[in-house]
């Protein structure tokens, strides 16, 4: 086995303003790593438009190409700040159909542990969160849940606040 093969992929996963950029880079400090930032996040903000499905298409395929690099400058673990089962939710809630190529590469770039951030953090409006609602928070966090379970990958759900959500984060890790 050569040393990307035995690098551990995490990929933090919730519903918007559950902490997952902030926990994924305290991981990524806390196991002397990378992390891999939200790159839809960074797409969005720098349109000067209202996204369309050719610009989700887009990400899907950079998220892709961001892990291939990342993997390369990580050490023991990576740390993927949301992934293509996010992006394949936010395509049938937004647009009601996603990209047939989609499936396959959740199953070829399936991570070895999904860590789920809980909507236990208030959420906090910006200019790329559409979804502030409790009701609407709940949903994609179930969504997300169902989506996940269809795959053959462990799951652990996160929660807490501050210095607490990375100490549970830690256990959850540590465990696998």
């Amino acid at each position: 086995m050569n040393k990307l093969e035995q690098i551990k992929r995490i990929i933090l996963s919730g519903a918007e303003s559950t902490g997952k950029s902030t926990l994924a880079k305290q991981l990524a400090r806390h196991y002397n790593t990378v992390y891999m930032p939200e790159y839809a996040r960074t797409y969005i903000e720098n349109l000067n438009r209202n996204y369309n499905y050719e610009d989700v298409v887009h990400i899907a395929e950079m998220q892709i190409q961001f892990e291939k690099a990342f993997l390369l400058k990580s050490n023991n673990y990576l740390f993927i700040d949301t992934g293509l089962i996010i992006t394949k939710v936010w395509f049938q809630e937004v647009f009601h159909k996603y990209p047939e190529w989609l499936d396959e590469a959740i199953l070829k770039y399936l991570p070895d542990f999904y860590l789920i951030c809980d909507i236990d953090l208030p959420w906090e409006k910006d200019t790329v969160r559409e979804n502030g609602t409790l009701e609407k928070r709940k949903y994609l966090m179930n969504r997300y849940l169902e989506e996940i379970k269809k795959y053959p990958v462990n799951f652990g759900i996160v929660s807490g606040q501050a210095d607490e959500r990375l100490q549970n984060a830690i256990k959850i890790i540590e465990k696998i």
